[in-house]
């Protein structure tokens, strides 16, 4: 065998025990007389020791040769360690080793294996098998291993099964592009890697499995970000016979676990807002409630006041900084120039200290006077010390804007503390939205989510108006899961698809074999989606996923360790009729 045990796992009560370890060689300590090794696996490291004085001469000089990231097997005695190290569990012993066999030598790598390294992130990518050696990437991975070890185990106490669909599916027009894959054997055909797994689940609900889940791989072909990859991986699931308080309730004790085993939190409190209200008070659909800083609209109290910056706009909304009273004019003007950023787009900033005396000093002093400014502090919930920052505009336009603010005040002020949990759901969001250039609505979510039963009526006269059964769930300003009641029987389905767009024709080619199940007794159903990738690196206080994932995409989508995408030779494309013209 090529080990008895581990180099995290030997102590104290394993002196003068024989043991056979084998892992790679961290470093090693030329003493002359006396050489050491760092023995590191994915347990741990265990130090080594040749003694010229107890260590057989052969063995001796073999170790001498040792590079770092050697692969070797050693046997031994375990034994009391001098210098004892106590921040590693097996610190107090070493290993006086007897046998040495080098299993492979290893060119030196590009960068230190070392908790700090000194490799940027792209030669980390490139050489991503070693950096996985690194214990900040290898623990982010066992940790991710756990989280999904839990879900699985709470789901399946629940009666959950796991079930695998397609990966080989259709291409459809909604959401996000696909990635698309010829079919050799049907020509001019393509497949299409599934975006979700979502009419699959419905039908299994058709077929009865009433409780189903997957941790599934799921494909977009879109523009990239930190928190975003070509390919992800989903929480997937799908109930029968549920309403929307069912699946919230299974859910949010699906987080409360995840957060009680793999955090040790206990979370008390889950609020339940609006889309309306999500985006009134905080700009956006997935608040961050770690903190205040609340929306305060002003246009009672800030217009037909002489300054016509306010007077013209459709909205004038603020928010109240906590103990920001005391910024200087230099960090004032500076947060201005970052709201001007193109990346925001705002055209200004008002700003209005609230003094510890209860009087204001704003940059619009000409305008309004201390009884005006009290009501903006009102309506912001300014305490004395706080500043308020107000921003005016189109109305979305301007919640956005006060919304990136929000968190870039948040984060300044370290209001974002990584190890504290605020969840929430986010429910009735707009059934459809209207896209103003092509003047077609889309869904907000899929096509497949049910209206508001109260609601129905709306889709005739005021489809924007119509809400959706639907709700999202949010984690520290981070949209982890959403999820919807479905529609379960043709005719609402065909309705739906009709004020999509879709002709009769259209609907039947796309989604033919869904509807047509619907007529086959389809109990009424819903479920959710959480995002592992996000969940687990929020879980693991980061906000980006890529070192939850053992071979990520750069932002350019590419793999560059084993440089993918790439072109196929002209007998491929020959055999699947594709013609590559590359102007």
């Amino acid at each position: 065998m090529y080990r008895s045990h581990n180099c995290g796992e030997l102590n104290a009560s394993n002196i003068n025990t024989e043991v056979t370890l084998a892992g790679w060689v961290q470093k090693s300590r030329d003493k002359g007389f006396m050489n050491w090794v760092d023995l590191r696996d994915r347990y741990g490291i265990t130090q080594l020791i040749f003694d010229e004085s107890r260590t057989d001469k052969t063995v001796f000089e073999l170790a001498k040769t040792l590079g770092r990231e050697f692969v070797i097997q050693v046997k031994g005695t375990v034994i009391e360690r001098e210098a004892k190290n106590k921040n590693i569990p097996t610190g107090e012993i070493e290993i006086l080793v007897s046998e040495l066999t080098i299993l492979n030598t290893a060119l030196t790598p590009p960068f230190t294996i070392e908790d700090e390294t000194d490799g940027g992130e792209d030669i980390r990518m490139k050489y991503r098998y070693l950096d996985i050696r690194r214990n900040p990437v290898k623990n982010s991975l066992l940790f991710r291993h756990k989280v999904a070890m839990e879900v699985r185990k709470y789901l399946s106490d629940l009666d959950f099964c796991e079930i695998e669909t397609p990966y080989l599916i259709k291409s459809t027009p909604e959401g996000a592009r696909d990635f698309v894959v010829p079919s050799r054997m049907n020509e001019g055909q393509f497949y299409a890697l599934p975006q979700s797994p979502q009419t699959f689940k419905q039908l299994l609900m058709v077929g009865g499995m009433d409780k189903y889940f997957q941790i599934v791989k799921c494909f977009r072909d879109e523009d990239l970000r930190a928190d975003r990859q070509p390919e992800f991986t989903q929480i997937d699931c799908e109930m029968a016979f549920v309403e929307q308080e069912d699946i919230l309730n299974i859910f949010e004790g699906l987080t409360r676990h995840l957060l009680k085993e793999i955090k040790g939190i206990e979370v008390d409190k889950f609020p339940k807002i609006t889309y309306d209200y999500a985006m009134k008070t905080y700009g956006n659909d997935k608040p961050d409630i770690r903190f205040g800083m609340k929306f305060g609209e002003l246009n009672e109290f800030a217009q037909h006041k002489e300054f016509p910056v306010f007077n013209s706009a459709e909205l004038v909304v603020g928010i109240a900084v906590p103990g920001a009273g005391n910024y200087t004019r230099k960090e004032i003007d500076g947060l201005i120039d970052w709201v001007k950023r193109p990346q925001v787009g705002a055209s200004g900033m008002v700003y209005v200290k609230c003094n510890e005396d209860g009087t204001y000093k704003s940059s619009v002093d000409k305008f309004y006077d201390n009884d005006d400014l009290a009501n903006w502090a009102k309506a912001t919930e300014a305490n004395p010390g706080d500043m308020i920052f107000v921003l005016s505009g189109p109305a979305n336009k301007t919640r956005a804007q006060l919304s990136a603010l929000r968190m870039e005040l948040a984060t300044r002020l370290g209001l974002r503390n990584p190890e504290e949990f605020a969840p929430l759901w986010v429910v009735d969001f707009p059934l459809l939205e209207l896209d103003e250039e092509s003047g077609r609505y889309h869904a907000m979510h899929h096509p497949f989510t049910s209206p508001k039963p109260e609601d129905m009526a709306l889709l005739e006269t005021e489809p924007g108006k119509v809400r959706a059964n639907a709700y999202d769930m949010v984690l520290n300003g981070n949209e982890i899961g959403g999820g919807s009641i479905r529609i379960h029987d043709k005719a609402t389905q065909q309705l739906m698809f009709k004020y999509l767009g879709f002709t009769e024709e259209e609907a039947k080619a796309q989604f033919g074999f869904l509807m047509d199940a619907f007529q086959f007794g389809a109990p009424p159903h819903g479920g959710l989606a959480f995002g592992l990738d996000r969940l687990v690196a929020i879980l693991g206080g980061q906000e980006t996923i890529r070192d939850f994932i053992a071979f990520p995409k750069n932002n350019s989508g590419r793999d560059v360790m084993i440089d993918a995408p790439a072109a196929i030779d002209d007998a491929q494309l020959k055999e699947l009729r594709i013609k590559v013209d590359i102007a």
